[in-house]
Order: structure tokens, then sequence, then C-alpha cells
């Protein structure tokens, strides 16, 4: 039988995808990575689409329990598996049936249906959408700001620091790529002190710092410091996100 694990991580810079790197760093699992353009759409090729059929970052491939090849796709499905697989002391997560399994799973899909996709429209209306709407605008980040004020209550009564019981789980890594850039997304992160800390608290273990950086350097803590480059890199973005718009208006 293969020797497991056999890990390949297909991912690019964004928030969802360093939360997978970071998940591997911090059960100091090996891994081999390739990076995704999704500037040219190699998401959308042939080959990629037999690992993960929807086209989007990230994704990863292993050599299952039976010796074959198993793929993951969606961001929390992918964490999942990695601490059903292989977090066997518990480093990151809570034995299957606890209760503070279930809360972990509570906050994991709070990020993955309600921080991530308004953060992600918030982001877009304010950042990539190729006209000004006031409406999309306020309405995907107030709704960010809200869910960000619901972390800050439950932070401020945790004794850990972390959102699960007495240490950092997948519920916090899945986080920490989008509330680290709150800032892109037209929120403060100083109105949140709670959520700040956690913020820093996170920035400061050694698996998030190595993971933050695959496939490329992240530069979110330096980019919300320069107009600039702010502006810079928002209208690279939005080049490539209306181009790829455009090519799925086509299929």
């Amino acid at each position: 039988m293969a020797a497991r694990p056999d890990i390949h991580l297909y991912t690019t810079q964004t928030p969802n995808g360093i939360k997978i790197s970071i998940t591997l760093e911090e059960l100091g699992l090996p891994y081999k990575v390739t990076k995704i353009d999704i500037s040219k759409n190699t998401q959308k090729e042939p080959w990629f689409l037999e690992i993960n059929p929807n086209g989007r970052i990230p994704a990863l491939t292993d050599t299952f329990s039976d010796g074959k090849t198993i793929r993951l796709f969606e961001s929390g499905s992918i964490q999942q598996y990695l601490v059903d697989q292989y977090d066997k002391d518990y480093k990151i997560s809570y034995p299957r049936g606890t209760r503070e399994y279930y809360e972990m799973n509570n906050w994991l899909f709070f990020l993955n249906a309600g921080v991530g996709p308004m953060q992600g429209q918030a982001n877009h209306f304010g950042r990539y959408a190729p006209e000004h709407i006031e409406y999309g605008v306020k309405r995907y980040v107030n709704e960010t700001r809200r869910l960000y004020g619901v972390l800050n209550a439950h932070l401020e009564k945790s004794t850990s620091g972390y959102l699960v019981g007495d240490k950092c789980t997948i519920a916090d890594i899945a986080h920490w790529g989008w509330v680290t850039s709150a800032f892109w997304a037209g929120v403060d992160i100083n109105e949140f002190p709670a959520l700040k800390a956690w913020d820093e608290r996170m920035l400061a273990r050694p698996g998030v710092e190595k993971g933050r950086h695959v496939p490329d350097p992240h530069r979110m803590k330096e980019l919300q410091n320069d107009p600039a480059k702010i502006k810079e890199h928002a209208e690279a973005s939005k080049q490539w996100v209306q181009a790829g718009m455009a090519a799925d208006a086509k299929k």
C-alpha cells in the first residue's frame, strides 16, 4: 500500500487557500503544492476540473486508506478530512461526538456559510465591480460587520482566547485569512477589540506564519498601510475578476 500522507495541495494566495496550508502546517504534515493561477483561469482547465468539478481553489488529493487517490474540494470539507485522517492527537480539533467537536463545527459552518460569502461579496462590490453600487457595498459591508460583532462578542467570553475550548482549532484557522483582511472589505478591525487581539494571537503561531505564505507571500498586513499599492492591487484584481465573469457567462 502507498505511503500516507501523500498530500498534494492546489491553491493560490486567497483567504480560502491559506486556510488549508495553515491547517497542514499546524498538523506538521508534509505536502506538495501546485500554484493555480486564477488570473489565467487555470482552475477551469480539464485536469483541474477532475479534482474539483466546481473549478475553484483550494483542492487537494491524497492517498486514501484503501491505497487509492481521493480528491477533496471545498475548504471546510478539506479541513474536516485532514483532522479526521491525521489529527489523532487532537492538536487542532476535538474528538468526534464531544461538545467541543460540535461547537467547533458550529463556528466552521458560521465561517463557510456566513463570513466568507458575505465578506467575499463586500470585496467584490467594494473593489472589483465595474461600477460603484452603493446598495451592494452597504449590504455586504454591513453584514460582514455584523458577523464580526458576533465573533467579537463570543471571543470576549472566551477564557482561552480562541473560538472553541482551550485551543486553536480548524474553526479559528478557517476564519483567520478573512479577518486579517478586514480592511479590504471596508471593515475596521479596531471596532472589534477582542477579534483584533485574536487576529494577533493567531498571527503569532508558527503554523499560521508559515502557512499564510503558501504558495506566495501573504501581503495583506503590509498592503493595508499603503494606499497606492491598495489601488494597484485592486485594479489588477478587478481586471481578471471581470474577465473571469465574462468567460463564465459564455458557458
